[in-house]
């Protein structure tokens, strides 16, 4: 057997609580979108553009959540579990510093960014609003990514289960409620779904508050401060993951900038594409996440082999469960299409990048455990380089001469996204493989 049934039980133990918390956010995005999706192709755009233009500025501080994870897990690895939540302190502190300032920026900005982003009126007039509530809910959503990250590095990912299931819940009943005017409410179309979301992330960290006082208490939840060379070593592993993701999302934005200038129609579908993309790969990012913990806690008891062996079983089950996953996305595309888009040539212009992904996503899966592996050595650094220069020396500037410029449109640029996801799946492994991240402490 490639692994024992020990360790598989292990990786499942802590990826599948994880691949719930990665669901979460996304399924706000896709809830949002679902139910706005009968008012409308701009409704739809309006969302999609402000969810991952939001997300793009939010990055820089969630990168938190890494920075906490990494070294809590090697706390508990070194046997140190009465500090393990010193660093959640520290994490927490650091969003409340920066979130509301953030909060305060992007609302102010949101009037003058969108209609940079798109040159529709009827998507701008829809997005500024849903954009500036979603803002406003900052620290509550780097706060539960700070909360999430810890119990990731202690074993205790599955606590946040039922936290996730009241935040879904919260968020589609008040969806129902603020988007349509039920039950006497006024009817705020595309701002209610903005509403809903930021009243559900509260929601959210009133529960993880609670958790942290019932099972964090004696890791020192709420007790110790961490050291200011410990704050600094969190910034330190923090800065280059929120810089990486917020490449990511930054690129996305530039994606949604591109598939502007080819359509409304185009972007509507890639709204839509990216969503389900986001939602697609999200199994293979929870076992990543999960092998980050496995490495650093090997790390922290100086076994390196044992930390290999971790990311070698972790990939073999992305694949198998990535590749079973991905085939109704490629074998029954428009069922899926149809739940999103009403508009047939809308959907008929997404079937065909909708089985890329089915295809495809397994490679996103392998980098991502390749990339997380390193950030739970405490190596974020070189990754960080990696996505920059792929993401926008060489695909950004692809997808905007292969759309616009030389007019193949949306599946065009669809299939260079591919090419350059495993372009980075490839690099990624070749870091893992050179072994620099063994002799790094935290």
């Amino acid at each position: 057997m490639l692994i024992d049934q020990q360790r598989a039980r292990r990786i499942f133990g802590l990826a599948l609580p994880i691949m719930a918390a990665m669901v979460s956010q996304s399924a706000l995005n896709l809830v949002d979108i679902a139910m706005v999706g009968q008012l409308g192709d701009a409704a739809i755009a309006a969302v999609g553009l402000s969810s991952f233009t939001l997300f793009t500025f939010q990055s820089l501080i969630l990168g938190l959540s890494t920075g906490v994870q990494a070294m809590a897990a090697r706390r508990k690895g070194e046997g140190r579990l009465d500090q393990t939540a010193t660093v959640l302190n520290g994490g927490l502190l650091l969003s409340l510093l920066l979130a509301p300032p953030l909060s305060l920026l992007l609302i102010w900005i949101a009037p003058m960014l969108m209609p940079i982003l798109s040159g529709d009126p009827a998507v701008i007039e829809a997005a500024v609003p849903y954009f500036q509530i979603r803002a406003a809910a900052a620290i509550f959503l780097c706060s539960n990514y700070c909360f999430r990250g810890y119990w990731n590095a202690v074993d205790l990912s599955r606590l946040y289960m039922w936290t996730l299931i009241l935040i879904h819940g919260s968020n589609i009943i008040l969806n129902y409620i603020l988007i349509f005017g039920h039950f006497g409410a006024a009817e705020m179309g595309v701002a209610g779904a903005g509403l809903a979301s930021a009243i559900s992330m509260a929601i959210g960290t009133v529960c993880y508050l609670v958790l942290g006082f019932r099972y964090a208490r004696q890791a020192g939840f709420l007790r110790n401060m961490p050291k200011s060379s410990e704050l600094n070593t969190l910034v330190r592993q923090s800065l280059p993951s929120g810089i990486s993701q917020m490449s990511v999302m930054a690129g996305n934005v530039a994606l949604y900038w591109i598939f502007g200038l080819v359509g409304t129609a185009e972007l509507a579908a890639a709204s839509v594409l990216l969503n389900i993309t986001t939602v697609a790969i999200l199994p293979g990012l929870g076992l990543a996440i999960g092998c980050a913990t496995l490495v650093g806690q090997a790390l922290g008891r100086n076994d390196p082999e044992d930390a290999m062996r971790w990311v070698r079983e972790s990939l073999v089950i992305c694949v198998i469960g990535l590749s079973v996953l991905g085939s109704p996305m490629w074998l029954f595309p428009e069922t899926l299409l149809k739940i999103f888009i009403h508009n047939p040539a809308t959907l008929a212009m997404a079937i065909l990048p909708m089985q890329i992904i089915g295809v495809t996503v397994v490679l996103e899966g392998i980098k991502r455990v390749y990339q997380h592996s390193l950030l739970g050595a405490g190596d974020p650094r070189r990754p960080m380089r990696i996505q920059l220069t792929t993401q926008w020396l060489l695909f950004t500037p692809l997808a905007w001469l292969i759309g616009p410029g030389l007019g193949w449109g949306l599946l065009g640029i669809w299939i260079a996204q591919e090419m350059h996801r495993g372009l980075q799946a490839w690099l990624f492994r070749r870091l893992w493989l050179q072994g620099k991240w063994r002799g790094i402490t935290i």
